[in-house]
């Protein structure tokens, strides 16, 4: 079972959202406890929290958004929602062009690919490090480049990267949140270096990770967090710590989002 706070991670919605969702009967949690009240979800509920998530990108209100979700193994019934949206959406093409592509993406998906894309998930150990750290909080997640301007700005200039160099962002939330989330970022270094005003150099102990690789844009991170959330079920590990993205390649090196490489890692421990 899985705690709505970890759940919030894996999902990417907030406590909030997940607890408005089980008023209305969208998601309701697996089991609450009677004696504390805690919520728990299971991993298979994953992939209706990201049918969810994809169907709100899409522009499909909450009542629509159910609506589809009790019929959502009827691929015509589903093809039918999906083009009376795009029609919809075609007339303010230049405000919701991305949502646009998402609907094409998906409509011609339908009879070809109606799973999850899999990832290999592996059981690693990310070793001991000295690393740069710089933590704050950024007004929402795809703000946190300003923190690597920021550790560039402040001691770039004088950092020795280690090989490899674990270039990574620790979110420390509790849960998934739209705005205020709280980040830290590390680059591994060599040699030794006295703190900044706001970048701190330090030991990270070794730790053990559920890893899963993929190349492309950051959109794909919800199908690589349900894969490693079943992985983690399955094989009888629980979540130990705040998950944290290994940037191999990113934007600021590639501009192009089909050629990042990421690797998501979430620290587990034997249950």
């Amino acid at each position: 079972m899985i705690r709505i706070g970890d759940f919030s991670k894996l999902s990417r919605i907030s406590i909030r959202m997940l607890r408005h969702y089980n008023e209305l009967g969208l998601l309701i949690p697996d089991h609450i406890d009677d004696f504390t009240g805690y919520r728990y979800y299971s991993a298979t509920q994953l992939t209706i929290a990201n049918r969810i998530q994809v169907l709100k990108g899409m522009g499909f209100s909450i009542p629509t958004i159910g609506q589809i979700l009790r019929e959502y193994d009827d691929a015509e019934s589903l093809r039918k929602f999906l083009l009376i949206q795009y029609t919809q959406m075609k007339e303010e093409e230049e405000v919701i062009q991305k949502k646009l592509a998402l609907l094409h993406n998906t409509i011609q998906r339908i009879g070809k690919d109606r799973g999850i894309m899999n990832y290999d998930v592996i059981l690693k150990e990310i070793p001991e490090r000295y690393v740069a750290s710089l933590r704050d909080t950024i007004p929402a997640y795809d703000q946190e480049g300003q923190l690597w301007s920021r550790l560039q700005k402040e001691a770039g200039d004088h950092l020795r990267i280690s090989n490899p160099c674990y270039s990574l962002a620790i979110f420390h939330d509790e849960g998934y949140k739209d705005s205020d989330v709280d980040v830290e970022i590390q680059l591994t270094v060599t040699g030794a270096y006295k703190d900044t005003e706001h970048v701190r150099f330090k030991k990270v102990s070794p730790i053990t990770v559920a890893s899963a690789m993929f190349t492309g844009s950051y959109a794909l991170l919800n199908e690589v967090n349900v894969s490693i959330a079943n992985w983690i079920s399955d094989n009888g590990y629980e979540y130990d710590g705040s998950m944290f993205n290994i940037y191999h390649v990113g934007p600021a090196t590639e501009p192009d989002p089909d050629h990042w490489i990421t690797e998501v890692c979430y620290p587990v421990k034997n249950s």
